[in-house]
């Protein structure tokens, strides 16, 4: 089970690193050192001891093989679970090793050229003479400036990049299906592939229905997929259009708002004693009258 799962991943590892051979002692006694936890608890006499041992819990990033180094040591991952009879994780695996960590390359110095850079430049070059020969580029970029902004968007930068790691990094081989037989291949995201009219339509109903693009690919523009509306609406959020319309929102709100004065209000204290007029002050509704004790008669006792 798990023995046999990482005498394979030591195999495997051997290759990149470290060769390690594991001979059939060893691999007897990895799947003999394997225990499962369980919380099932059994009662068994005295004489059945025979010793100590130290149980450890897995070590994704030690090697297997230093549990062989001790003797009576032994590890588990997985808790048998009496109830369902099945074995579960202990905890999350640990993915150590070349088999999951990235490769890191060597740092390009600065001054080094970098075929990754060149890649880019020369894509953003070939979308740049695709769009001068493209007909329907040519009316909605008639500009150079124009042109060649639009050949350096994203999509022609990741579809660069993707050729790129598709040919194994190979600059030539990549830069070649950038321009096949046919002719260079334009490469166009949602924003240049709306019209003005679909574009002014989105804007409109976007503020009836909301975030519900169901509705708008159904009620208002049944031509287009969902894919399409979601990724230009994402698109759409980060052109200067959007901000506009959001201070102009703000404003709006910010002029609804009414400005009411509240004056200062402090309350009287009933505990103080006041006075008006130079006249005396009340005290228990009694004018210029002053407290003056009472004497009860006293009861002689008989």
């Amino acid at each position: 089970m798990l023995a046999d799962k990482h005498a394979k991943e030591i195999e495997e590892e051997s290759e990149t690193t470290v060769e390690i051979d594991l001979t059939d002692k060893q691999k007897h006694q990895l799947k003999h050192r394997e225990l499962f936890l369980s919380c099932q608890y059994e009662s068994l006499p005295a004489t059945h001891i025979g010793g100590k041992c130290s149980v450890a819990l897995l070590n994704e990033t030690e090697c297997v093989l230093s549990y062989l180094e001790k003797e009576d040591t032994f590890f588990y991952s997985l808790v048998y679970d009496p109830s369902v009879k099945t074995l579960l994780a202990d905890k999350g695996e640990i993915r150590g090793g070349p088999r999951y960590q990235a490769d890191i390359p060597e740092m390009v110095l600065e001054g080094e050229s970098d075929e990754r850079e060149q890649s880019k430049l020369e894509a953003r070059a070939v979308r740049t003479f695709a769009r001068a020969l493209d007909c329907s580029s040519s009316v909605r970029q008639p500009s150079l400036h124009m042109s060649a902004a639009a050949a350096s968007r994203d999509i022609t930068l990741f579809h660069a990049m993707d050729m790129l790691y598709r040919h194994g990094y190979d600059l030539s081989s990549a830069i070649s299906v950038l321009v096949p037989l046919g002719g260079p291949v334009v490469c166009r995201d949602e924003m240049e592939k709306w019209s003005a009219s679909e574009a002014s339509l989105f804007e409109e109903v976007l503020e009836k229905y909301g975030k519900d693009f169901n509705d708008i690919r159904q009620d208002i523009l049944p031509w287009k997929s969902l894919m399409s509306i979601i990724e230009y609406y994402y698109m759409w959020k980060t052109t200067d259009r959007y901000v506009q319309q959001k201070c102009v929102k703000a404003a709006e709100a910010e002029s609804k708002l009414k400005q009411v004065y509240i004056p200062t209000y402090s309350q009287p204290d009933p505990n103080q004693i006041s006075t008006s007029n130079g006249k005396p002050g009340t005290v228990n509704g009694a004018v210029g009258s002053t407290f003056q004790p009472q004497k009860s008669p006293l009861r002689s006792s008989l």
